[in-house]
């Protein structure tokens, strides 16, 4: 077997494609309406049991009494975290890191507006960010309560349920930024200003719009190379997950945010009647409307998750396990993480999407490191549902020292991919190429809810080269397509 864990690679190619395949004519597929028992399968015992092995996950016990809808984690100095919830309210959390945890919860703050994310604030305190709001608060008399609440800025809201207000995620500049949900049931998904965009507010609360077209961006981040990444949810003008490069004026699909394309301090020049229901690839759309940026990585419905949320990127310095520099993925549905590595190419960034890890309690909305290289996971079922026991929860995933063979990540060819592994191949077995797998697709850019993939084409094997020290395999396909995302399994 060459990789005995590994088990699905999925990533979409912008700048190597050298190779086209004739592809039949085949009916418009307008949706992906899988079935509950589809979005919501478990993992199977023997593979939670085989990933335990390399990643031990902990939950932390919550007393009763205390519904931890967890929206946010923010480590904090001496062992201790601070963590917000969906209901309103900010817990400390001592004894996380124990052995055998039996945390102590304290209240630090309630009557909060739907917090989903909390940072640590450079003039004191920390900054969460309320649906209406971003805020400061603070402790400033030292009695372990929150005793400050400073408006940074106003978030512009209507009362939709699904106006959620992401992050604050702190820039390089010390600015801060936000991600806006779309609304949902009413006559306009953006009945607000600014909703479906990516906003940057300074420390005194002046807002710049910087990047449109979001649908649920429930994770971001910057990342240690200063590019910022949204994940997104399937739905509307969104065929399945993904992971998209955000920068200053782009505009990643989702139409409902142009409404605000007008007004002034707009970024993005494209007007709501430049898209059209296209039925067609986003990557072809790209080419034909300026403006258009598809996805860095595409995360496939039902296979590398249903409800993609929260992203961070591993800077631990090797103490999570061989996977550093790479970034974390949580997802609410299937209570799921999943393993992305990134690679630049002519200044446009693409890569590969891993399954790491399943069997979490609840849907996972957030992730955050700890000292030592200890990722946390933070849980809610929210009521739409996910894999697992429980409605809400906390856990620790912490890298047991053994090294999983696996793809640690795969690069882009002219002809294909290398693939890097994380210990030396068995070389009779990875020079065959029947022991490699390949075929490539895309998905449809409409406005209808999701996509099947279409133009599903095999992509024979030409050609295998181990390197001498079986570390890497140079695979050569035979159907390479711009802009599609290549599914590459190897099983031995």
């Amino acid at each position: 077997m060459i990789t005995p864990m590994s088990r699905l690679s999925h990533f979409p190619l912008f700048c190597f494609a050298t190779l086209a395949a004739a592809v039949a004519a085949e009916p418009v597929v307008l949706v992906n309406n899988p079935s509950s028992a589809e979005r919501f399968a478990k993992p199977s015992g023997d593979l939670v049991a085989r990933e335990e092995m390399y990643w031990q996950r902990t939950p932390l016990p919550v007393p009763a009494g205390i519904v931890l809808e967890t929206s946010g984690i923010v480590p904090v100095a001496g062992q201790r975290l601070l963590v917000t919830t969906r209901r309103g309210e900010i817990w400390w959390v001592d004894g996380a890191y124990a052995a055998n945890p039996e945390p102590k919860f304290t209240l630090f703050a309630s009557g909060l507006h739907e917090p989903l994310g909390i940072i640590p604030a450079p003039k004191g305190g920390y900054y969460v960010a309320q649906r209406q709001e971003v805020t400061r608060i603070a402790d400033t008399d030292g009695d372990g309560r929150a005793d400050l609440f400073e408006t940074v800025a106003k978030i512009p809201v209507s009362g939709s349920y699904h106006e959620y207000a992401f992050g604050p995620v702190m820039g390089p500049d010390g600015n801060l930024r936000v991600t806006l949900n779309v609304a949902f049931g009413g006559a306009t998904q953006a009945p607000a200003p600014w909703r479906g965009w990516m906003l940057e507010i300074t420390p005194d609360g002046q807002t710049t719009p910087i990047a449109a077209g979001l649908r649920s961006p429930a994770g971001f981040l910057v990342t240690s190379q200063g590019a910022w990444f949204a994940s997104e949810n399937q739905g509307e003008w969104v065929g399945s997950g993904r992971i998209t490069h955000l920068a200053p004026g782009d505009f990643s699909g989702h139409p409902a945010g142009l409404a605000s394309s007008r007004l002034p301090g707009s970024t993005v020049r494209l007007r709501a009647e430049n898209i059209l229901d296209f039925e067609a690839p986003m990557h072809d759309v790209a080419k034909r409307v300026p403006g258009v940026k598809p996805p860095a990585v595409w995360l496939p419905h039902t296979v590398l998750g249903i409800s993609n949320a929260g992203l961070v990127e591993d800077l631990s310095g090797g103490k999570f396990g061989p996977f550093a520099g790479q970034l974390f993925l949580g997802d609410q549905g299937q209570s799921k993480i999943v393993r992305i590595a990134l690679e630049q190419v002519k200044g446009v960034w693409q890569g590969a999407a891993f399954a790491f890890r399943e069997g979490f309690e609840a849907g996972i909305i957030r992730l955050a490191f700890g000292e030592g290289g200890v990722l946390f996971a933070g849980e809610t079922a929210r009521g739409w549902g996910s894999v697992g026991p429980k409605q809400f929860g906390l856990e620790r995933l912490a890298w047991t020292g053994k090294v999983p063979f696996e793809i640690k990540e795969v690069r882009a060819q002219p002809d294909g991919f290398v693939l890097t592994f994380t210990q030396p191949v068995d070389r009779a077995t990875a020079e065959k190429p029947e022991s490699y797998t390949a075929a490539g697709f895309t998905y449809l850019y409409h406005r209808a809810y999701g996509s099947a993939p279409v133009q599903r084409v095999a992509c024979p094997v030409r050609k295998v080269v181990v390197a001498p020290d079986g570390l890497s395999v140079r695979v050569a396909l035979s159907c390479l397509r711009e802009g599609f995302v290549h599914e590459l399994k190897a099983g031995g």
